[in-house]
């Protein structure tokens, strides 16, 4: 899976630096075009390096070839050059404290994972008798824990593998106007944003990123028409053939898109104040965690008989109210322009939110420079 991710990443930013014009390309695809072919050995190593071949994370071929060269912290340094907090300024950090807190979080994540999976296994969301005695709260309630107790596996494997990289001295993001040293260049997730995301996309842009930064680069960006639903697709055919990964993005194309327009056409009327932009706030938080739920449940659950009997158990709620809220919403606020989203068109790099955030993984690959 991670080669596959580096093999097609690849091969479009050779195909952006060697075969397109840069006034044809995005701000982000003129950053990352590579402008020769690499050799093989070059190749190879990129692909096959043993920091990343089982678990990743997937990052950017000119990043990798900066750091194998000796040049990645230096220039990221020169970015990060405030005037105040440049490399003439701040000696070259040593990525110790980052990696001995990534791993204080690897060792909490573990302890989380072996306590709580076993007190709230996945497959009692299915169980017959629990199904058809308990009542719907209790059932939701179980699952929104079940999914939560899921995660810290997660946690624990990307945060090893970034910290992995960082201790080989892999993943300086640069220095903040603070003088504050960043080592997240290719982290793959952000626990504090997943867990208080209060968005499906702040969710999305949280977890799994460079997975995220992947899809964008080969296909969101890419894509003429419908760029959201088969970003989606293509998430799922790359995780694999089990059933539930399908149901999952599939579902995920409805949800994104309505949160999408209740962001865009009712956010609006939360701003007022901070009180009210508070309740707001926890409702979406809410919201967003329930929906995940019932989304990646699937995902843990795999095969068609065991998903559809969830997914019936829960009345297929959330189905509905998604598909509901974007034919309300895009009947009731129609674009008087002739660009729209409906007719296909991008609003903006896989953005459910495009006037929120301009790109998708900003935070995470992205760095200033002068």
């Amino acid at each position: 899976m991670i080669i596959t991710q580096k093999t097609t990443m690849l091969a479009f930013q050779v195909h952006d630096g060697m075969c397109k014009k840069r006034e044809d390309l995005t701000a982000d695809q003129r950053l990352h075009a590579v402008d020769s072919k690499p050799s093989l050995i070059e190749y190879l190593s990129y692909n096959l390096n043993f920091l990343s071949i089982l678990v990743g994370p997937c990052s950017h071929y000119k990043d990798y070839i900066d750091f194998i060269e000796g040049r990645h912290v230096q220039r990221r340094l020169s970015a990060s050059n405030t005037g105040q907090n440049g490399y003439d300024k701040v000696s070259e950090p040593s990525p110790m404290a980052a990696v001995t807190r990534k791993l204080l979080i690897c060792g909490v994540c573990m302890v989380l994972f072996l306590t709580l999976t076993k007190a709230f296994p996945i497959t009692y969301n299915v169980d017959s008798h629990f199904v058809n005695e308990a009542p719907f709260l209790t059932r939701l309630t179980y699952a929104a824990f079940s999914i939560q107790a899921a995660r810290p596996k997660f946690y624990f494997a990307w945060t090893l593998a970034d910290a992995i990289n960082n201790a080989a001295g892999y993943g300086f993001k640069g220095v903040d106007e603070a003088g504050q040293v960043s080592w997240d260049l290719i982290s793959n997730i952000s626990i504090w944003g997943i867990e208080t995301a209060t968005s499906f996309k702040k969710f999305i842009d949280n977890w799994n990123i460079q997975t995220g930064v992947w899809l964008k680069t080969v296909c969101y960006d890419r894509a003429p028409r419908y760029p959201t639903a088969l970003t989606f697709i293509l998430s799922a055919l790359w995780h694999g053939v089990y059933p539930g990964y399908y149901f999952t993005f599939i579902t995920a194309i409805p949800i994104t898109l309505a949160a999408r327009a209740v962001r865009k056409n009712v956010r609006q009327y939360f701003l007022s104040s901070h009180p009210v932009k508070l309740v707001y706030d926890v409702v979406t938080w809410a919201a967003t965690q329930l929906c995940i739920c019932y989304t990646v449940m699937p995902f843990l659950l795999l095969a068609v008989e065991p998903t559809m009997q969830y997914y019936r158990s829960m009345y297929f709620h959330i189905h509905i109210i998604s598909i509901l809220t974007v034919i309300v919403l895009s009947q009731s606020h129609k674009p008087r322009g002739s660009s729209s989203s409906s007719n296909g068109t991008k609003p903006g790099p896989y953005d459910p939110h495009p006037q929120a955030q301009p790109q998708l993984q900003p935070s995470n690959n992205n760095v200033k420079r002068k």
